[in-house]
Order: structure tokens, then sequence, then C-alpha cells
């Protein structure tokens, strides 16, 4: 970790973590998700601390997920070792889950993957008019970890297997009106805001005064019943077929869909459904599994190569249509990994 890709200190009656690494749009290396969880342990013991907050430099992104292409150079090695940034990484996301005095993070720009990681599993989600959500990984080969599976599960209907799916990003008004963020507050009012935390005023008191509608559509919620009657479906082909009848949305969202990982489409199905049943460890243990099989098999690396190296944007899946994905080719992702399973 550079010296100021984090930032964390005391001040006042909050503890404050910043994100500082903007050139890289403060995407996650396992240093800085490191420092946080050695921070938040110790800030949850501080009677000094009465709530922390979570934020970013001033810029266009607030956190942009997990540095992709060192997990991708680690995962290439082949050696295991790339799995030491996930273990970090999910301690650091339960830290948060468990954390017991109120979590503020102040999401003013992109929150994509481990971005979400660091903010949704906090109890103060506030979003500005800059911030864009999402959980993009099937676009790459992957599916949505950092503890997705418990936090889109909890919102309505169908709309957390739609963005596990999809990808798609989302802007303020979607984000609140499907409880992704609590409230919203205007970028412009951020710095006031701290400085009454900052004084030890009760955060929900405060929120409450800086609190506003987002303006702007809620474009995704205008979609919810399309998005319930198809997203409800019982398998990842049967979505397909019922896209079909909803018109030009249906077919521009099967498009999308159909550029997605096959392979990354089912497990994510899966795990999406397997999830709405368990407690917040046992998502982040099936994420583990999951995870260790997906940094050996093809799609990650080929799809950060069409993505981010060779940028053609055409990765060549394997398999590259669904009913090549069999069954027994999921079950494998979801099997235990004995004496490598993911502890606390």
């Amino acid at each position: 970790m550079e010296q100021n890709d984090i930032q964390s200190r005391r001040e006042g009656a909050i503890g404050r973590i910043t994100l500082s690494r903007p050139k890289a749009l403060n995407a996650l290396t396992e240093a800085m998700c490191a420092a946080m969880l050695t921070q938040l342990r110790l800030w949850a013991s501080d009677p000094f601390v009465r709530a922390v907050i979570i934020d970013a430099v001033p810029g266009k992104a607030f956190c942009a997920g997990g540095d992709v292409r060192a997990i991708y150079d680690a995962g290439k090695k082949g050696d295991g070792s790339v799995m030491s940034f996930f273990r970090t990484e999910y301690r650091m996301n339960a830290t948060i889950h468990r954390f017991p005095k109120p979590y503020v993070a102040l999401i003013n720009g992109f929150a994509m993957g481990g971005g979400c990681g660091v903010s949704m599993h906090g109890s103060h989600r506030v979003a500005s008019e800059n911030a864009v959500f999402a959980m993009p990984e099937t676009l790459i080969g992957l599916f949505p970890d950092i503890g997705a599976t418990f936090f889109l599960n909890r919102l309505p209907g169908q709309i957390g297997m739609y963005l596990a799916l999809t990808g798609l990003r989302i802007g303020t008004a979607d984000a609140v009106a499907c409880g992704l963020a609590t409230h919203h507050v205007a970028s412009r009012d951020l710095t006031g805001l701290c400085a009454r935390l900052i004084e030890g005023e009760p955060p929900d008191a405060v929120l409450g005064q800086f609190n506003a509608l987002p303006s702007g559509p809620a474009e995704m919620m205008e979609h919810r019943e399309a998005i319930d009657r198809a997203f409800t479906a019982s398998s990842v082909e049967e979505i397909l077929a019922r896209l079909d009848r909803e018109g030009a949305w249906g077919d521009k969202t099967k498009s999308l869909l159909m550029t997605r990982s096959p392979t990354s489409l089912k497990v994510t199905f899966r795990q999406m459904r397997e999830g709405v049943a368990l407690d917040f460890e046992s998502c982040q243990r099936m994420e583990y599994r999951i995870m260790a099989r997906m940094m050996n098999g093809p799609d990650f690396y080929e799809g950060v190569r069409a993505a981010l190296i060779d940028k053609d944007q055409k990765p060549r899946w394997m398999p590259d249509r669904l009913d090549k994905v069999t069954a027994g080719d999921i079950d494998r992702f979801f099997a235990p990994l004995g004496d490598g399973e993911f502890t606390l």
C-alpha cells in the first residue's frame, strides 16, 4: 500500500477513513483492506469514537471495487496466493456488518463491487447526486461477492437478482427507492454534515435534517413489475424466455444478459436463490467457495483481458452458451473446500 492510499484518523467524536487512491478510482488493495480491518477493530472498542465515517478524496469514484488487475496478476501465478486478498476483504466486510456503532458511508461517486462492500454493510449509506451503484462482476466472468448475496437478497422483489445478473449501474434515485442507500444528501452539504458528526451529534438526527428526495427519475423502479415477472423464474433460461414477453425493455435486458459469461450467470442465479435463506456469515462462506473455483477457471481471466487489457470487449467465454453449462459444472463451484474454508 502506498502511504496515502487510505487515510485513517480520529476527528472529534468520529473515526474517519478516507480512500485516497484517485488515479486507480480508489480501487482496493489487500493492504488497504487490512488497514481498514485493523482500524475498525480498534475503533469498535474505543469509547471516544461514537461513529465512523468512510468517504473518498474528491473525484468521480467513491470506490470502483477491488484492484481487478492486481487480482488478475496474482491469480495468473496459480499458487493460491490470490485468495489472501479475498480473505482479508471478506473479513473487513464482516467487521463492517457487525460494527457496534453507527457506520456512515458518504458515497459521492461510483461505488462498484468492493466499493459496495465498504458501504452497503454499514448502518448509514448516504448517496449524493453523484452516486452510481453497480455489482458488474458477470461482465468480467465473476459473480457478485463481498457479501452481495446477503444485501442484494434483501432488496424488494427480484431487484437483487436483476442487479446481480445484469450488473447494471443505477443512480441515486433508484438506490434510495430500493434501499441500497438509506439517505440522499447533496454533495455541497457533506462537509457540513461531517462537521456536526465530528461534534458528536447523533447520525440519525443529523441525517434527518440533511436528507432530501433525490432529483430525477428512478428509472429502474419504473420497470419494477417487469423485473419481478421475469426474474422470479426458476432458471436463467426461463428468465430469458420471459424477457421475450416484456417488449423493448425485455429485449434490451435479454441482449445485455447474452453478453455475460454463461457460467457466471448460472453461478450467480444459484448463489442468489440459495442466499435467500442464509445468514451473513454463511453467505460469505459460500462466496469464498465460489471465488476459489473462479480463480482456477478461464472466464475471469478472459473477461479481464477483453475489458481491461486488450479492451476489444469481445470475451470468448468457455463454455460460450448457457446450454453447455451443466448442473454438475455449477455444483463444483459450491462444493466445500475442506481445510481451505473461509473463517473469520
